[in-house]
């Protein structure tokens, strides 16, 4: 007789559903605040808002154009070229996804072989393991280097090999905050160019940075061809439910890449396709305005978080704030978390789950400041009691196990 096989494929085994998605619902049982999920609690821009329900009422229901609607391609194309002088053909250089997860999923499905090698810098969002394994590929992790998150020029030589296809690269980096230097980018091009691989840059925080320049790596030489770049109105507009993402690509992986997202989710939600192109009329001085907004919730959480005893690095770009949690004697990150939710009331995300590795981010937690300032300074209220609640805790626990 056969021996019983697994009801589920061998790709699922190496990785769990999201954390980040499982702090936000143990959150709500334990009714904290959610510094966990990377989503805004304040609201989008009345006019994108307005734009979305002319396109409904106008019963702009239907299917759009399986890569996008033109308006919005037109509206992108026209951004590329006014913020980065990108030339982007919306015709043949454009794809608009289900969001920026979608975008790289559909990329690596697209570009990667199984057998091949993915390059990735960890920490990472925890996606790009998952979407790695997905293809079939083999992730192969550089990491970066805290305090400033830099990765080492000759580990990330020995990381590319005949066998690799794409490296992975996030500016402004989630969890880091890092805003990647063009030095950095052009050894990370120059890298691809010598290897023939395709870099997939994820700059779907492009307008949120606080030092630094964003420079996207297609601009640079000769890497407009072997260049993937994901983006999306999520983070940019405050519309994470709207699922609104798209892909800059040349041509020719542009074909390849539409196919996939077309069997993989026909298309993005038509309504909304029309109202991200009213969005981004808005322009430069709705971006500046953003990161400015962001700069000064930024400081406060950092502030608290100093003052609560975390250590917390402080960002140049995103929305997120990495923290070391061995001050207050705690040796597990899940266990951390999931104290400080229910005795606290203030959910973050593990370290682990940025890591290939769990004990490489055992002693960290990450923090989201995309929120209003009067919740980031009623969270500040509630951190700052941190370390006298963890006493108390060790103190149970010493009484419980004399007992």
């Amino acid at each position: 007789m056969r021996a019983a096989r697994s009801p589920l494929a061998a790709r699922t085994v190496g990785f769990t559903e999201s954390v980040i998605r499982e702090m936000t619902r143990l959150n709500a049982v334990h009714g904290g605040i959610n510094l966990a999920q990377g989503f805004p609690n304040f609201a989008a821009p009345t006019e994108v808002k307005e734009a979305a329900k002319r396109a409904i009422d106008a019963d702009l229901n239907q299917y759009a154009i399986t890569w996008g609607s033109k308006s919005l391609r037109d509206a992108l194309a026209r951004t590329y070229r006014d913020l980065y002088t990108m030339a982007v053909d919306p015709e043949t250089m454009l794809t608009v996804t289900c969001g920026s997860t979608e975008a790289m999923v559909s990329t690596l499905l697209a570009i990667v072989d199984p057998g091949d090698e993915v390059v990735v810098l960890e920490p990472f969002y925890e996606n790009y393991g998952p979407d790695a394994a997905i293809c079939g590929a083999t992730p192969v992790f550089v990491p970066l280097r805290p305090p400033s998150f830099t990765f080492d020029p000759d580990e990330l030589r020995r990381a590319f090999t005949s066998r690799t296809r794409a490296i992975i690269v996030n500016t402004p980096n989630n969890p880091t905050g890092r805003v990647f230097s063009r030095a950095e980018l052009e050894l990370i091009a120059g890298l691809c160019r010598d290897h023939d691989a395709i870099c997939v840059t994820d700059e779907i925080y492009e307008h949120i940075k606080y030092a630094g320049a964003h420079i996207p790596i297609a601009t640079l030489e000769g890497m407009a061809e072997r260049t993937v770049t994901i983006s999306g109105a999520s983070k940019t507009f405050s519309v994470t439910g709207w699922r609104v993402g798209w892909i800059v690509a040349a041509p020719e992986l542009t074909a390849g890449i539409r196919k996939v997202h077309d069997f993989v989710t026909v298309g993005a939600p038509a309504p909304l396709q029309e109202a991200v192109a009213v969005a981004l009329e808005l322009g430069r001085p709705y971006y500046d305005r953003l990161a400015r907004d962001y700069h000064a919730r930024r400081d406060i959480l950092v502030r608290a978080l100093e003052a609560a005893g975390f250590a917390p690095n402080t960002p140049e770009g995103a929305y997120y704030v990495l923290c070391d949690i061995r001050p207050f004697g705690f040796a597990d990150d899940v266990a951390f978390a999931r104290w400080l939710v229910s005795e606290v009331g203030v959910a973050g995300v593990p370290g682990s789950s940025f890591f290939s590795r769990r004990e490489l981010g055992r002693h960290l937690i990450r923090f989201t400041f995309c929120k209003t300032e009067d919740l980031l300074n009623e969270a500040g209220a509630r951190l700052a009691r941190t370390h006298e609640l963890a006493s108390r805790s060790r103190d149970r626990s010493r009484s419980a196990s004399s007992a």
